[in-house]
């Protein structure tokens, strides 16, 4: 029983890695950049929760509700500001300015709160320890509720491409922005919306990393990793894909735990590369998911 447990919590854990993917594989898939500053910014979505909570007494999802329209305003503003013009002195450069950015933040977090760590913990009562037995397995709480955050972002993601204006704008500009603009779409306010998204996307993951762990500073590069080994083993670009490569990762690293202590992050790790090296020599790379085989 303890590896079939060991299964279902690599599977409520791979719903926190799909949530925190979710952000970089939707900006990849729409503006092909990769947010170097992802994780930053999800820490810092959760510093800013974590000060509502703790100096006026908010709680954490009625904090979030103030720092999710802050967190999209800011990147609408990073795409006008930085990631537009950055783009026209090449592809390299956006992602050369995120890591830029990366840097800016995680010190200026660090000059800001010191090096202590922080926790939204104490702030949610029973819900960061409470579970409830299913079966002979447990479950938490806040992992089946990171879970079905997930899933639900990842469903109303695809429902607003689907079937909204602003989503088939979208696809269209991810798909050739160059012939959309040409029938009258504004790849630039698109791309807008789409940073916004994505930064959004990262606040809501970096108010459930503060649950369910601790966040510093520089807690923003190992976050980031885990975001970017959960969509290239789903495959970049894929909302769907990026829910399935959290999956997997969770299930390596909680399997990886059972076999060694020293297991969690290496099982991950191994599973990445083995996933990449197989792409690389298979040469068959995933469609996006604005993309339909015709």
């Amino acid at each position: 029983m303890s590896w079939a447990n060991q299964v279902l919590q690599g599977v409520l854990l791979g719903g926190y890695y799909a949530l925190l993917a979710c952000g970089l594989s939707f900006m990849f898939g729409v503006m092909r950049i990769i947010n170097l500053a992802h994780g930053s910014i999800a820490v810092l979505a959760a510093y800013a929760v974590y000060l509502l909570a703790d100096r006026h007494g908010l709680h954490p999802f009625l904090g979030l509700l103030l720092v999710l329209p802050a967190m999209a305003a800011a990147g609408w503003a990073l795409q006008r500001l930085v990631l537009e013009r950055s783009r026209r002195a090449g592809e390299l450069v956006p992602i050369l300015a995120t890591f830029g950015l990366a840097a800016v933040l995680d010190n200026a977090m660090f000059s800001a709160f010191g090096a202590d760590t922080r926790s939204l913990a104490p702030h949610i009562d029973s819900l960061a320890y409470d579970a409830f037995e299913v079966g002979g397995f447990l479950v938490g709480h806040l992992s089946l509720l990171i879970f079905l955050t997930a899933m639900a972002l990842l469903g109303g993601l695809q429902l607003l491409l689907t079937y909204t204006s602003i989503g088939r704008r979208i696809r269209a500009v991810a798909d050739d922005p160059a012939t959309a603009q040409l029938v009258g779409v504004n790849a630039i306010a698109v791309n807008g919306v789409a940073a916004a998204i994505s930064l959004a996307a990262a606040a809501v993951a970096g108010m459930f990393l503060a649950m369910r762990a601790t966040v510093d500073p520089y807690s923003g590069a190992p976050q980031l990793l885990f975001a970017f080994e959960a969509v290239m083993i789903g495959g970049a670009g894929s909302l769907w894909g990026t829910l399935l490569g959290g999956i997997a990762l969770g299930l390596a690293q909680s399997l990886g735990a059972q076999l060694h202590p020293q297991g969690f992050l290496i099982a991950g790790h191994v599973l990445f590369l083995a996933v990449l090296l197989a792409r690389i020599f298979l040469q068959d790379p995933p469609l996006p998911f604005f993309r339909r085989k015709r």
